[in-house]
């Protein structure tokens, strides 16, 4: 098989991964900052650098993801929940239920156990229900993201937020702000209005063990934790949430090259 890169170029993180005989050896991942072509390249080129390749040595390129079409190298491109399915399989084959949070949407997918899609729900486009309003509030905490999952831990009485507007929300924060209300009370409240929307989408899917939750908010421990309460699952999270898409990617590109 030799060496498969695989790409999914999101609108607020772009990843890449490379494989050698269809081991995963290589990852890397970076913000896209507003530019999918200059984010694919890089992601690409550091990917490749790590196991001292060069572009030349690839045999595939498989991708996905909102940026997709700005990937300059000749790819082949594949469907967002395939690639996310097929990549959750190849790090725990025994998962059946996909919970993708990402900056546009959040997914719930069905899977075989073969690692393809059985079905799946898609949320709105409103950014509550997805990784964007993460985004948000951590610009009015001033506050990185890296540090909610930690933060909402200490929450001592999670604040209440109405409205499924982002808008709104983000009103609701700043007034939280205004109010005196710990940063970690607000985080806490935000990942319980989050856990609410997205746990709607999971009960109208009637899911299934093991599951698990990808994409870079499934690094907030505390909303994986209002999660498992809203489901009444025990949620998994791979090591690297971030690059099951570009995984499933590289695998299913290969696959049917060599098929």
């Amino acid at each position: 098989m030799g060496y498969t890169a695989g790409l999914d170029i999101g609108s607020a993180y772009s990843k890449a991964v490379v494989f050698e005989d269809g081991e995963l050896v290589s990852y890397y991942v970076k913000p896209t900052s507003g530019n999918f072509s200059l984010a694919a390249d890089l992601v690409l080129e550091e990917a490749l650098q790590k196991v001292g390749l060069s572009l030349a040595k690839l045999r595939y390129i498989g991708a996905c993801g909102l940026g997709v079409t700005f990937i300059s190298e000749t790819f082949n491109k594949i469907t967002e929940l395939s690639c996310h399915t097929r990549g959750v399989h190849y790090l725990m084959p025994s998962v059946r239920t996909v919970i993708e949070i990402g900056n546009q949407s959040a997914r719930v997918m069905k899977t075989t156990p073969k690692g393809k899609v059985a079905d799946s729900l898609v949320s709105d486009k409103c950014a509550t229900g997805s990784g964007r309003i993460m985004q948000i509030i951590s610009k009015v905490l001033r506050t990185d993201l890296e540090q909610f999952g930690k933060l909402s831990e200490k929450a001592t009485k999670p604040a209440k937020f109405t409205t499924n507007c982002a808008v709104f929300l983000e009103t609701e924060a700043i007034s939280r702000v205004a109010e005196g209300t710990p940063r970690e009370d607000i985080i806490a409240g935000l990942n319980q209005t989050l856990a609410g929307k997205i746990g709607s989408m999971v009960h109208r899917m009637r899911i299934e063990a093991d599951c698990v939750m990808t994409g870079g908010v499934a690094l907030n421990a505390g909303l994986v934790a209002m999660m498992e309460k809203e489901i009444g699952l025990k949620i998994q999270v791979p090591e690297q949430p971030m690059i099951t898409g570009a995984i499933g990617a590289a695998l299913i590109t290969a696959e049917k090259a060599e098929n």
